[in-house]
């Protein structure tokens, strides 16, 4: 009696496993056609060029009009300042007395006419003239270096989105594995090898992958919200899946890029022409040591015997107050031409610093991305299919698993955020020299990725060739 009642039990016991393990199937069956629904909204929604968003940035963006158009607006000064001052007209009548009108009774009442003209004193208003030009050109500069800064932002925030993308695709391919571990759980709880808790581990695991997932979808939401403003769109309106960037080797030193920002950046231009304006202005300040002069003519219309008179007249200013006036003016424009040239030297100086410090995250990514490409991430598969193979067989503990299958996932997010760290980078570097030509190269093909989406990529073809790592497909064969 107490045998056939013990062996019941021992029956409803697997068959609550099994209809257990059923269940847990049939959840995972489900999200991975989710993820599969997804997956393909994704490859039908079209993929996001960083060339085109270039062009539609350098064309709508507002800040950049805004710059362009002061450029224009200073264009118009320039022949303001070569000019005259306007002739003034003089319309007049002299009386005499104060009781009535005599004009045609006294032939002391007359009209006069008077035009007179200011003439500036000779190299002043050509100085002028140059200090607008000087200042315009300095604007120009300016909306060049905001060009370069405006496309290096946006390639910026393109890498931003391409890694929040790739993520989700990594965590997508590891929520796979863990459902492997799963499987292993489910079949050792079933079997009385292990405990429920395990089976509950890997499902919590999992389960934190899909809220990493949802996480990063709203950070795809803010990148292209910032992506929209920047371009002049609408907030919402819809961005695809960026392609991945090609990657390049950098074959400049830090000699060479400071070199080339020193003799093509334009903050570095608009600093000299900053100098060359407040040169001008010196030089304008001390030509108001000397007068300007007007010449005035006038014409008085009389009456009766006496005829009509003429005058020409020269009018001079003299600088009487030039300790106060003068002299002051001449210091303040030598005292600002001493500020432009600390500015230029203290560019010189922020170029020279932000270059070093890009180029040695440049060539540290490059250190790095190779380490988890060649070291870390094929050894990080490895010791998880060992460690997973183990715990099928019950030497090896869940956690240790789990804790291995993490590892991976965490290396591979550490290569491609170097790998998009390596690529801001050089476009940062970019804007500092100017060197762009505000084109970047973006593969059309995915399956040219330098590096592949599957995790035995990471070990080489000829490892695999010569047997050294057998792939997961071919552990699956045996």
């Amino acid at each position: 009696m107490w045998t056939r009642t013990k062996k019941s039990e021992d029956n409803g016991a697997v068959e609550q496993q099994r209809s257990r393990k059923k269940y847990s199937h049939a959840v995972v069956l489900l999200l991975f056609c989710a993820v599969a629904l997804i997956f393909v909204s994704l490859a039908l929604a079209e993929e996001l060029k960083l060339q085109p968003l270039i062009d539609e940035v350098l064309k709508n963006n507002h800040e950049l009009i805004a710059s362009g158009l002061k450029v224009s607006t200073s264009k118009y000064k320039i022949p303001q300042a070569g000019s005259l001052p306007d002739p003034m007209f003089m319309l007049g009548y002299q009386n005499e007395g104060y009781d009535r009108f005599n004009y045609g009774k006294s032939p002391d009442a007359q009209w006069m006419y008077s035009a007179s003209q200011t003439f500036l004193f000779p190299g002043k208003l050509s100085l002028k003239e140059e200090m607008a030009t000087r200042d315009s050109e300095s604007l120009k500069a300016l909306y060049e270096s905001s060009k370069l800064t405006t496309i290096a932002r946006i390639k910026e925030l393109y890498y931003d989105l391409f890694f929040a993308y790739k993520n989700i695709s990594l965590i997508r391919d590891k929520a796979a594995l863990f459902a492997r571990i799963e499987d292993a759980a489910i079949a050792r709880y079933s079997s009385g090898m292990a405990p429920q808790q395990e089976v509950l581990m890997a499902q919590t695991e999992k389960y934190m992958l899909l809220e990493k997932e949802e996480m990063l979808k709203q950070k795809i939401q803010s990148i292209e919200a910032m992506l929209n403003t920047a371009v002049g769109r609408d907030v919402n309106s819809p961005l695809g899946s960026p392609g991945e960037p090609v990657h390049t080797s950098y074959i400049y030193n830090i000699a060479e890029l400071i070199k080339m920002s020193h003799s093509n950046s334009p903050l570095i231009k608009s600093r000299e022409k900053m100098i060359a304006a407040a040169k001008v202005k010196v030089n304008m300040a001390e030509k108001e040591y000397y007068p300007d002069f007007t010449i005035a003519g006038s014409v008085f219309e009389r009456r009766g015997e006496f005829k009509d008179m003429w005058s020409l007249t020269t009018t001079i200013n003299i600088p009487i107050f030039y300790k106060t006036k003068q002299k002051m003016a001449v210091l303040e424009a030598e005292s600002a031409l001493s500020e432009a040239k600390h500015e230029l030297e203290a560019v010189k100086l922020m170029l020279s610093s932000n270059i070093r410090e890009n180029y040695s995250m440049i060539k540290t990514a490059e250190k790095l991305t190779d380490l988890y490409r060649n070291g870390l991430i094929p050894k990080a598969y490895q010791d998880f299919e060992l460690a997973i193979s183990g715990y099928v067989t019950g030497k090896v503990e869940a956690i240790t698993v789990i804790s291995r299958l993490k590892s991976l996932i965490d290396y591979e997010l550490l290569y491609w955020g170097q790998f998009i760290e390596r690529e801001k980078a050089v476009a940062r570097l970019e804007a500092l020299t100017a060197r762009s030509n505000q084109h970047s190269a973006v593969k059309k093909d995915n399956t040219e990725n330098v590096i592949a989406r599957s995790p035995e990529s990471f070990w080489g073809d000829e490892a695999i060739s010569k047997g050294k790592i057998a792939t997961p497909s071919a552990r699956n064969d045996k």
